[in-house]
């Protein structure tokens, strides 16, 4: 049996009453930060241009909804993560629009965006340990599509395989300038989850795809994986659950961004007011993968007119916006907030250093490379981290990787661990000190215990109206036209670019921010 039909025959099968209770509270809150973040997409002139271009988010074609859905959700960098991939672009948005077209209830909706969330993870896992990762991993929404569709449609186990097999004979890379310099981002699920539907489509109509494409000696993982690893696209089924892993984004910022982000809303709320003329220098001390980030887009900022893909990742430009106004919002990606001379002042004397101590944790941690690093073992030192041919041991930081300890057995505590220290120094002589190992609502035992009321601020911030937060609380316990009216509604106009209350302060409290001594 090839891992594909192994892993359709389980997901195919999978019911809400397989699944642990705390992986269902976990996706419901999962569905109400996908919305948040469509909302976010919508306000923004970039997702004005996704509608003028292909229509609004709900329209009678689901499968052209599905596609909208995800390429408004994803270059704000508000999509959720888990170990591995961004999932949520696909494995609900993907379900939600045919859910909506098929009269599907809330139970049906929930268990396909789990069954989805399975798929997706463990075959973005495989291949995690290679070039391609995060947002530029858009293979992990071909496998999230076709579990998210196929699942709500009760397909039979032959369809999956040929979809996934279609599908995956035929995966999109990214080209990384165009990925980041341009509005090529939209695209980066959107392109995917299309193909997928249409793999959906082609199976249903009887096109065959190759069963083994994935572990294949010349296959899926042979291209797409430096340190391929087959066996946790299968391990564990129905014992270990990758919702589990879920990070839920709070604020707009790509990789490397929300700690430091979040230490620096502690940091403007001791510091009061600041002006960029207050400021001598901002030093950031993190790991590898936020240095990396940095050193590969600075010479991509220039300004009101950087892409808002190279700005959602840029640790200079999110950490002055957060210094200067006390919060990070997609506002600050858009008009005269953009466009404030000050920001770009304060920018300019941002550092970034790194610190191989985050870089241990961060390997240490299930999420977002632990779990694969501790599978791999030695070979983890051949992982490609930087650029094509530039691995963990020609990086030097192979020896970082020394007592990882064996693969976890179960995703329930997890944690996603990307830290950052933001040291201040003012210019009248004083120095202020914040750190942060795991960003707000990333995964860990705060989230654990706060996730649902983490994305429900998350989706008032963006104007959405609370009724709809309130009623989507328990999706699963929807019935089918009471569900299309709430996502309805949830996707309706008035959207806000508008400053907002930030997340709750005893939120933030009970999450931490640690001053540094």
């Amino acid at each position: 049996m090839t891992l594909l039909e192994e892993l359709a025959g389980w997901a195919g099968r999978l019911t809400l009453d397989q699944v642990p209770e705390r992986v269902v509270r976990t996706a419901r809150s999962q569905v109400l930060s996908q919305l948040a973040a469509v909302r976010a997409g919508l306000g923004h002139p970039l997702g004005e241009a996704v509608v003028a271009a292909f229509g609004p988010p709900l329209q009678p074609d689901a499968k052209q909804s599905a596609c909208v859905l995800a390429g408004l959700s994803a270059w704000l960098q508000m999509d959720d993560t888990a170990y591995a991939g961004h999932l949520s672009n696909s494995t609900v948005n993907v379900p939600l629009a045919h859910a909506l077209a098929s009269g599907a209830d809330g139970r049906a909706l929930l268990t396909a965006v789990i069954a989805a969330n399975e798929c997706a993870a463990r075959l973005t896992a495989a291949a995690t340990l290679g070039p391609f990762r995060g947002q530029s991993a858009t293979h992990t929404h071909l496998a999230g599509a076709v579990a998210g569709r196929l699942h709500l449609a009760g397909a039979d186990r032959q369809q999956w395989v040929d979809a996934w097999a279609l599908a995956f004979g035929m995966p999109p890379r990214v080209i990384a300038p165009a990925f980041l310099a341009s509005d090529t981002k939209v695209f980066n699920a959107f392109t995917p989850v299309r193909a997928a539907l249409d793999a959906c489509d082609a199976a249903r109509a009887g096109l065959g795809g190759a069963a083994d494409v994935i572990e294949h000696p010349d296959g899926f993982l042979a291209r797409f994986a430096s340190v391929p690893l087959p066996e946790v696209v299968t391990s564990g089924l129905g014992r270990t659950w990758h919702t589990d892993t879920l990070s839920f984004k709070v604020h707009p910022g790509g990789p490397g961004v929300d700690s430091a982000v979040d230490c620096a809303a502690e940091l403007a709320r001791e510091l009061g007011p600041l002006r960029p003329e207050d400021v001598e220098e901002i030093v950031v001390h993190t790991s590898w993968y936020s240095v990396f980030v940095d050193q590969r887009t600075r010479d991509l900022v220039e300004g009101p007119g950087t892409p808002v893909s190279v700005l959602v990742v840029s640790l200079p430009y999110t950490l002055a916006t957060t210094l200067l106004t006390g919060q990070l919002l997609p506002a600050d990606f858009a008009g005269d907030r953009l466009a404030d001379p000050g920001r770009w002042e304060l920018a300019r004397r941002v550092r970034v250093l790194h610190d191989p101590r985050m870089t241990r944790d961060s390997f240490r941690s299930e999420v977002p490379f632990g779990a694969a690093l501790r599978l791999a073992g030695p070979r983890a030192a051949q992982w490609e981290f930087g650029k094509p041919g530039q691995d963990l041991a020609s990086l030097g930081l192979a020896d970082l990787l020394d007592g990882l300890g064996p693969p976890p057995e179960s995703f329930a505590e997890a944690t996603k661990v990307t830290g950052a220290r933001v040291v201040v120094r003012l210019r009248d002589g004083r120095t202020a000190t914040r750190q942060r190992d795991i960003p707000l609502g990333a995964a860990g035992p705060h989230t654990r215990a706060h996730h649902a009321a983490l994305v429900r601020e998350k989706f008032l911030s963006t104007a959405g109206p609370p009724e709809v937060a309130d009623g989507l609380a328990e999706v699963d316990r929807l019935p089918a036209d009471r569900l299309a009216r709430l996502v309805e509604a949830a996707l309706r106009p008035p959207f806000t670019l508008a400053p907002s209350a930030p997340i709750a302060p005893g939120l933030h409290r009970r999450a931490g921010a640690q001053p540094v001594q």
